[in-house]
């Protein structure tokens, strides 16, 4: 069969930008909470505190322990995310943007996988943007006003809450779309198979 070029399948092309970008914003923003930081270029490594400065993100400023130890210690649970992206979703970008640009339906499977996990572990991490409190000025962990910013640790103005929504919320539908886009091709190939197989028993 001819390989139908990518611009010609338009949720390929989708899925393969948004792996394009998120694999850098990855490596740039998202890791630097796991890897030594000796490890990192000083320009690197400014990226994530220009990012939180900017948006006062919980869950980024708490694992790369710009809120104090009691928040880093709190959001040892996101860190495991970031584990997970390291060494699964990565790997998965890589293969992903390869499979995609070629066509090869034998991704399916794989993709099918990362999207109903990224899926499930982006929902948590918009839960806490949703639940961080608003105030006119942004809160640190040493200035928290309410018992629901001191649950949280942080609060955000409503700038930086629309700001981390328009940028969570993509990252929430993309994959979800790609569950169920994924889930019906395979069930559409799986359906092709069975009806060649009951050709060729007819033969």
């Amino acid at each position: 069969m001819a390989r139908i070029p990518l611009a010609q399948r338009p949720r390929d092309l989708v899925y393969f930008l948004f792996f394009a970008i998120h694999l850098p914003a990855t490596f740039l923003i998202d890791l630097q909470a796991i890897y030594p930081q000796k490890w990192v270029p000083e320009i690197v490594s400014s990226l994530p505190r220009f990012y939180v400065d900017m948006s006062n993100d919980p869950l980024i400023g708490s694992a790369m322990g710009y809120f104090g130890q009691a928040q880093l210690e709190a959001y040892t649970w996101f860190k495991t995310f970031l584990l997970l992206e390291a060494f699964f979703q990565v790997p998965v970008f890589i293969i992903g943007l390869r499979s995609l640009w070629k066509g090869t339906t034998s991704v399916y499977v794989l993709l099918l996988i990362y999207a109903a996990s990224t899926t499930t572990t982006t929902l948590p991490c918009l839960a806490v943007v949703l639940a961080t409190p608003v105030s006119p000025t942004p809160l640190t962990t040493s200035s928290v006003v309410t018992e629901a910013a001191k649950a949280v640790g942080i609060s955000l103005t409503a700038e930086q809450r629309l700001l981390l929504l328009s940028s969570y919320i993509p990252f929430l539908l993309v994959p979800l779309v790609m569950t169920i886009d994924m889930a019906m091709r395979l069930q559409k190939l799986a359906s092709g198979n069975k009806e060649t197989q009951k050709f060729a028993k007819r033969d």
